[in-house]
């Protein structure tokens, strides 16, 4: 496959994790509580707008990569542009999108996009919750893994070094205290027995 067709599937792909993730989930939150669920990536004290903000750098430059190649500003990798890397891509991709919605409809209304201090909503610890605390964002890194693979420049590479850094960032500081806060020891339990973003890994004693 060419660059510039690798760039174009890598564009179709993000389109469809943004209908489907954002908007579609939105509406469906919205459908079933009168709430889209998005809670802001701007609001709270300086570490929650430094995630949000984060959050939206490291979207903005992965979504660029691809354009970037599209138009051959920056070029591939060349022992990363063979066309099996990229059909592993494109497979990885769309795993991460099946796995981020999947995930997000396990959460069911506590879903959210956003922390709102104020707010209580319920613990989601069953399915796939049951074995990774944080299943979405691990389905948005593997989705990330994907693009990277696709579309192998270095501008998708530093994208997903700022969301690797971004989740990081607002999972560690910003959401397990605020669980922490709002569910005590029910919590405690939780985060001493289910892995961060993956099985058995990350684990709080």
């Amino acid at each position: 496959m060419a660059a510039t067709a690798a760039a174009d599937m890598a564009l179709v792909l993000f389109a469809v994790f943004g209908v489907l993730g954002f908007g579609w989930r939105s509406w469906l939150q919205y459908r079933r509580t009168g709430s889209t669920g998005f809670r802001g990536v701007s609001a709270g004290g300086l570490l929650e707008r430094l995630a949000g903000f984060g959050f939206l750098v490291a979207l903005a430059v992965a979504v660029s990569a691809p354009m970037l190649q599209e138009t051959k500003v920056v070029e591939p990798v060349n022992m990363l542009s063979a066309v099996w890397v990229q059909a592993v891509g494109i497979v990885v991709a769309t795993a991460g999108i099946a796995a981020t919605v999947s995930a997000q409809l396990e959460m069911g209304d506590s879903w959210r996009i956003g922390v709102d201090q104020r707010e209580t909503t319920t613990l989601v610890h069953t399915g796939v919750f049951g074995r990774i605390r944080n299943p979405i964002y691990t389905a948005m890194l593997t989705f990330g893994i994907g693009i990277a693979l696709l579309t192998p420049n270095f501008v998708a590479f530093a994208g997903f070094i700022l969301l690797v850094a971004t989740i990081e960032l607002q999972v560690r500081r910003v959401e397990e205290p605020y669980l922490l806060r709002t569910h005590g020891d029910a919590y405690r339990a939780y985060t001493a027995s289910v892995g961060r973003f993956v099985p058995g890994v990350g684990l709080i004693r």
